[in-house]
């Protein structure tokens, strides 16, 4: 296997054929068997590792029983616990700043990224310096399977603070030896720039949350400016689902006449890309095994599901040294199949990609809800205006579903905005077994975002 080691041991000057749609032919394209068979010594190997340099590995295994030694199997592996969010925070607080999951000495830490802790105590991600050469060649890898080369412009438009993902595309960028261009997100008057800024530099690939780029579509189309103007041929999302509901990805298709690329599992997981389409296989993610080892598991139990089955990601990085997660719960949702993909590496795939979060799941009159399911519905009929909100309430013992959703025939054509309600109401009803009341409002009532959308608003705890 091309430059197979651990620690990751990556050839900076490497480059495959020009006209090669791999970048490793040998590790994309070999029997999946004997790939799981390298990947299982690989396992043993980081554990090994974790072992002997974290107390929180050694701890957790020693408690559960579990020695590196042991995992001569996938049965064994599979018994290894899970990693949970609440077990990195608590061993932070614990063991300020990284945790004693952090496995490499601080004096080699060169990013230091992690969450706002907006919704609990943050978390802090460090990378080393060779960790980071590391992510750039995997992200570079996976870039060029979605049909970057070299000299091509990337314009990053995503967040450059704490979060990630803008600075791993960066990362994938420079070592694919694109022409970078780190433009951000949030700040005001932000996107108007960026729709000048994109019709001069005409980018071939464009990096961002897709809430945003639907936002940019809306901002250039304002300015009496056809996004298709841009001339992007690759967009690539990640942070949140998005990229392969066919709704959402329909729409960013049209508005800018590109090739729409889902990618992304978790910040903590960076490379986070390991999970991406490819230009062959652009519906779905496929699952970069030998970059990340990835299981589709019973959220209860955390073994794996069949292919074919739901259940939440668990991650394991094959390459980390600083801060590896070794079966990390994700808690978000997907399925997973393996079958024949068109591009012809031989990887298991997310058809779906990763399309909720388990705890963003809606519980409603005994169904479960997804709020993508409801964009998915939303996004398909005709007069709908971009936006939307889903509002939960409890009238005495019952619980009631209603979106608010932007049309943009509110004012001058009131036979189409009935038209939309009912038939919205109706769709919705079928696709999620509940009756849903549905209320339209004016389009550009909802504020738009340059980072993830927060859609729900569940009010039934404060009944």
């Amino acid at each position: 296997m091309e430059q197979w080691a651990f620690p990751a041991k990556y050839d900076n000057s490497y480059f495959p054929e020009a006209d090669s749609p791999y970048w490793f032919r040998e590790r994309e394209t070999m029997d999946p068997e004997l790939r799981a068979e390298k990947v299982l010594v690989r396992l043993r190997e980081v554990m090994r590792y974790a072992y002997a340099t974290s107390g929180f590995y050694r701890r957790k295994w020693d408690d559960a029983g579990i020695n590196p030694e042991d995992i001569t199997s996938w049965e064994a592996f599979e018994s290894v616990p899970v990693v949970t969010k609440a077990e990195m925070r608590q061993s932070q607080l614990d063991h300020p700043p990284f945790g004693d999951y952090l496995c490499a000495p601080e004096s080699e830490i060169h990013h230091i990224h992690g969450t706002s802790g907006t919704t609990g105590t943050p978390t802090a991600f460090a990378v080393s310096r060779h960790d980071w050469d590391t992510i750039a060649n995997n992200h570079a890898r996976i870039m060029w399977g979605m049909g970057l080369r070299p000299g091509d412009t990337v314009f990053i438009a995503a967040v450059f603070s704490l979060y990630l993902g803008s600075w791993g595309a960066l990362s994938g960028a420079e070592r694919l030896h694109c022409k970078a261009f780190p433009f951000g997100a949030g700040a005001p008057g932000m996107t108007a720039r960026a729709v000048r800024w994109l019709r001069a530099s005409k980018p071939k690939g464009f990096y961002a949350t897709p809430s945003y780029a639907l936002r940019l579509a809306e901002v250039a189309q304002a300015e009496g400016v056809d996004p298709r103007e841009f001339e992007i041929g690759v967009m690539f999302f990640s942070g949140e689902p998005g990229a392969s509901i066919p709704s959402v990805r329909n729409a960013i298709a049209e508005a800018y006449g590109a090739r729409v690329v889902d990618c992304g599992t978790m910040a903590e997981m960076t490379p986070f890309m390991s999970a991406s389409a490819t230009a062959g296989t652009p519906e779905g993610m496929l699952l970069y095994q030998d970059i990340v080892h990835h299981e589709i598991c019973d959220p209860t139990t955390y073994r794996p599901v069949p292919y074919g089955g739901e259940g939440t990601p668990v991650y394991t990085h094959l390459e980390r040294t600083s801060q590896p997660m070794i079966r990390l719960a994700s808690n978000d949702l997907s399925s997973w199949v393996y079958e024949e993909n068109p591009c012809g590496r031989t990887y298991p795939r997310l058809p779906r990609g990763v399309y909720g979060r388990i705890d963003d799941m809606i519980h409603i009159r005994g169904e479960n809800v997804y709020p993508t399911e409801i964009e998915n519905v939303l996004r398909g009929l005709d007069h709908y205006g971009g936006e939307h909100r889903i509002i939960v309430t409890r009238t005495g013992s019952m619980d009631e579903l209603h979106v608010e959703a932007e049309c943009v025939h509110t004012a001058n054509d009131p036979t189409a905005l009935e038209l939309f309600k009912k038939t919205a109401a109706t769709e919705l009803q079928s696709m999620l077994g509940l009756r849903v009341s549905v209320d339209t409002v004016p389009q550009h009532t909802f504020d738009r975002t340059d980072h993830k959308a927060r859609r729900v608003d569940d009010r039934r705890a404060l009944v």
